[in-house]
């Protein structure tokens, strides 16, 4: 017990003797690996992981301190994030990597007032008006919030512009008509009001939304309603899981109807779970590329990818690369932050994301879309990717890597959307 007690009392002094600049940077990680989000938010946290990983290993971490990354899966749970947002204050993190629309949502006022730059896997709009200029009831000023990508009413926006060109360029007759999917919640429900406000600016008939759980389910009623309405494009709001469900029960009832999904609605998992369901879905990738296609940053992805995968043989989907992207960003902000002996701390980090115009993280060209930040608008990018999700065969024999080295699947790009910067689209 005496040698123990030394021991610690040597370990206690030599943490009080070590210089701030030797000290490792605590950052927080929230994940939802086990919660109702989990198919997308497992591959999204396991990109955020490696690329933090691999900082460490390649580059010391920031200016020569280690990233201490305090990981933690709340299990899709808001009341869960914000208890362990109090536990980080106390490990004094300078940054988080979050997550989901609720809890984000949530830890606004937190992270502005402790003045924490969050990294969330929410693309709220809520989330891009950083001084709570436009004015719109319930949005409040989220000077620290940052995400990678197009917001959630940003990638409808792009999605529904597609979609008007698309019924015109088959010389459809009529109105299209317009539908909203998806759970009663926080995350589905963010860009509702603002796509069907542009729904009917574009000419589209917006029909009645349509329920269902962000759980897989039987949801043939919800694909019954579909084709009773005469839905022409419909948005799938969920992640992959129960968007699964709806795409099965509407091939089973033959329900024709071009879905739009959401950024987390499709990848290369849920087009091997879906199988011929998936085929035809368009959705928005927030990268320039997709896993396995050529570009400068591709060298730089595999690298961190073998951090977790030393064979190299792993397939990522787009929502690795995308929260490599997210990750690579605050990174390269807390370089900012500590340049010159700067202190990293929430307020410079911050900051660092204000420093670059047209921003793509250092040796990731080709990989991570632009981002450009200000002081009073957060919306990284206006840039919608869309791709569609083709599904030629049978998926159940093959891996994903498999079936999209033969074909069976492939991402197949559709168009980019370039929407106007519009102050009245800020925060909404």
């Amino acid at each position: 017990m005496f040698a123990r007690k030394t021991i610690l009392a040597a370990a206690g002094a030599l943490s009080i003797v070590l210089p701030a600049a030797a000290q490792p940077i605590p950052v927080g990680h929230l994940m939802d690996n086990s919660g109702a989000t989990s198919d997308v938010g497992v591959p999204y946290g396991e990109g955020v992981r490696d690329a933090l990983n691999w900082v460490n290993a390649t580059r010391n971490g920031i200016n020569g301190r280690r990233l201490n990354v305090l990981g933690f899966d709340y299990g899709y749970q808001a009341p869960r994030a914000v208890s362990q947002y109090q536990a980080w204050s106390r490990d004094r993190v300078v940054a988080i990597q979050g997550w989901g629309t609720a809890d984000t949502e949530a830890l606004v006022r937190f992270v502005t007032r402790d003045r924490i730059p969050f990294i969330s896997g929410s693309y709220s709009a809520a989330l891009t008006d950083a001084g709570a200029r436009s004015g719109r009831q319930g949005v409040e000023a989220a000077p620290y919030n940052f995400f990678y990508g197009p917001s959630y009413s940003d990638a409808l926006r792009g999605m529904l512009i597609w979609a008007k060109q698309d019924w015109e360029s088959r010389n459809q007759q009529g109105r299209p008509k317009y539908v909203h999917m998806g759970a009663n919640h926080p995350y589905p429900n963010s860009p509702k009001e603002a796509g069907e406000t542009l729904a009917r600016e574009l000419g589209f008939d917006v029909l009645p939304a349509i329920q269902f759980a962000l759980t897989p389910g039987d949801y043939t009623a919800q694909c019954l309603t579909l084709r009773q309405q005469g839905a022409n494009y419909a948005y799938l709001g969920n992640t992959a899981g129960s968007n699964i469900s709806v795409l099965r029960a509407c091939q089973t009832a033959g329900v024709q109807v071009q879905f739009l999904g959401n950024v987390w609605g499709m990848d290369e998992n849920a087009m091997k779970a879906a199988g011929t369901a998936a085929n035809g879905v368009v959705f928005p990738v927030r990268t320039a590329t997709v896993w396995g296609q050529d570009a400068p940053g591709m060298q730089a992805l595999r690298a961190i990818s073998r951090t977790s995968d030393q064979a190299g043989m792993a397939y990522r989907p787009v929502h690795y690369l995308a929260g490599v992207c997210a990750a690579m960003l605050m990174v390269e902000a807390m370089d900012t932050a500590g340049a010159n002996g700067g202190a990293i701390d929430g307020t410079r980090i911050r900051d660092g994301f204000y420093a670059r115009q047209n921003w793509v993280p250092a040796g990731f060209d080709g990989v991570c879309v632009p981002s450009t930040f200000t002081a009073t608008d957060h919306r990284g990018t206006m840039r919608v990717g869309l791709y569609r999700a083709r599904v030629s065969g049978d998926t159940s024999n093959g891996t994903v890597a498999e079936l999209m080295q033969n074909g069976t699947m492939r991402l197949e790009p559709v168009t980019t959307i370039n929407l106007d910067r519009r102050n009245d689209w800020l925060g909404w």
